[in-house]
């Protein structure tokens, strides 16, 4: 299929053209002001905050739109522009895709290029939360203390200049100016999967602010709120073939769609000083405290879905949903989630077991055509609260780590960059040079790899490699990875050939 070369664009005034069935914002955009800034403007949350800011924009809430930034390249600024911000969302299950043009992006800046007007943006009064979707490694933090990295090279960098590099970067010197002017700090909502996200966005931006400047730091320690967030929703890659179906579904070119599954949800810890649009009317879960629901999905679907990304990947497997139709593996994921289980907080009243048995559905949506080599991306910052955490907690509650072993273990063996059959790995990742001098100099003898990988403190921490309930069933799950391959692996662990 290829796209038609000369269609016109998705914009303000080909909105009244779309068919009927075409979902579109219901509310004047020209009378739309931006009261959020949104840093880290990729797919996810165009499929999901802004969604919810959309829905609210509706309602007549007008002065929450969104201007979203981009701190390194600048191809959805370039995709966007021409569409006046508009894209559309496709909602992918076993019935026919639903398609959803959203407004409620006005405009995208890439920071590179002027780092200067963002700040300006970021210190306007008038933006009164800043949202983030920059990934683990954006927080230029330690991923195994949640403190943040000063040895980071954008840290260093930041910290002497104006015109900053990172996400950190840029929310201190735009606190600052907004302290210097007299103007009350901005929100500063972190919507990634960090553990405890809210407290540690503060306390990186604490310790960046101190750095700084002695008096900064404690302005922003006693006055900057940073609510705690759980987003959840499955959003793959946008291909050329889902582009070729929107299009054709809107009669227009969308430069940059993207699709999702049916499901989301969002928990926000109800604290922000200067305001916040009515999130709650919209679906928004907000509540006192996130941590029982960030846990939860963290170590229930993010646990399983890093699992079923390097299994999958090495077995072979293109897509999360070709991966749970290998029973082996769908069992080793069912186990997973019941081991992660006791190292949860109760919800009173929440349905666990059904809960755990829709994640499974989720996982098996054929539709959402989700990559395994997208989710295996960034391991290493994932790692810590996905398996690492997890696994802590069982071995402190006297239990063994079981197949969170196998997790931990089929990442080490993608991390060689080299698949079963010999081929290539396209390893993206920080620390990937790292990952692979290690693999190198260890070699396909998990013996070697196993404590060489878990001695990465940033990952593991300091004493988990020393603990012999770690060592040993992850280097007999590496052994088995490398001798018989991942599927076969995974069939044994599942018959309880291979016990861990």
């Amino acid at each position: 299929m290829t796209r038609r070369p000369n269609a016109s664009r998705l914009c303000d005034a080909s909105l009244g053209g779309l068919p009927g069935a075409i979902a579109r914002p219901a509310y004047d955009r020209a009378a739309v002001s931006s009261g959020i800034v949104h840093l880290g403007i990729g797919a996810f949350h165009r499929a999901h905050q802004a969604v919810v800011v959309d829905d609210r924009l509706a309602a007549g809430e007008t002065a929450w739109g969104i201007v979203g930034a981009s701190l390194r390249a600048g191809d959805t600024r370039d995709a966007l522009k021409p569409q006046d911000g508009l894209y559309t969302l496709g909602i992918r299950s076993a019935e026919p895709t639903r398609f959803r043009v959203i407004g409620a992006i006005s405009r995208v800046l890439v920071a590179p290029e002027d780092p200067e007007r963002l700040l300006a943006r970021l210190a306007d009064p008038a933006v009164r939360i800043v949202s983030l979707t920059v990934t683990e490694k954006g927080y230029c933090h330690d991923p195994a203390t949640g403190a943040l990295a000063e040895d980071h090279p954008d840290i260093r960098h930041d910290l002497t200049h104006d015109l900053p590099r990172s996400a950190p970067g840029y929310l201190v010197e735009a606190l600052r100016r907004r302290r210097r002017a007299g103007h009350a700090p901005f929100t500063v909502l972190s919507c990634d999967n960090l553990p405890a996200n809210g407290e540690t966005v503060k306390r990186v931006l604490t310790r960046f602010a101190g750095l700084r400047d002695a008096d900064l730091g404690r302005w922003v320690e006693a006055e900057l709120a940073c609510p705690s967030t759980m987003v959840d929703r499955i959003v793959p890659a946008t291909t050329d073939a889902d582009r070729v179906e929107i299009d054709a579904a809107l009669g227009v070119a969308d430069a940059w769609p993207v699709v999702a599954e049916p499901f989301w949800q969002w928990v926000v810890e109800d604290h922000f000083p200067t305001g916040r649009p009515d999130l709650a009317a919209s679906g928004v879960e907000m509540v006192g405290d996130v941590a029982p629901y960030e846990l939860m999905k963290l170590r229930l679907l993010n646990g399983a879905h890093s699992t079923l990304a390097y299994l999958g990947y090495l077995a072979g497997y293109e897509t999360v949903a070709d991966a749970v139709a290998d029973q082996g593996i769908l069992t080793i994921v069912t186990r997973l989630m019941d081991e992660a289980t006791p190292t949860l907080r109760p919800l009173p009243g929440f349905d666990l077991e059904g809960y755990k048995r829709n994640l499974r559905l989720r996982f098996a949506n054929p539709a959402l055509r989700h990559r395994t080599w997208q989710i295996a991306m960034d391991g290493s910052q994932k790692l810590p609260q996905r398996l690492v955490g997890p696994a802590r907690e069982r071995l402190a509650l006297g239990q063994p780590i079981g197949v969170m072993a196998l997790g931990i273990a089929a990442w080490m063996r993608y991390v060689t960059a080299l698949d079963e059959k010999g081929g290539a790995i396209d390893l993206r990742d920080p620390l990937a040079d790292r990952l692979k001098a290690i693999a190198a100099e260890a070699g396909p003898v998990a013996a070697r790899l196993a404590p060489a990988l878990l001695a990465i403190r940033e990952i593991f921490g300091a004493d988990f490699a020393a603990d012999p309930r770690v060592a040993e069933p992850v280097t007999r799950a590496l052994d088995s990875l490398f001798q018989v391959g991942s599927r076969e692996t995974a069939a044994r662990v599942a018959r309880g050939d291979v016990i861990l």
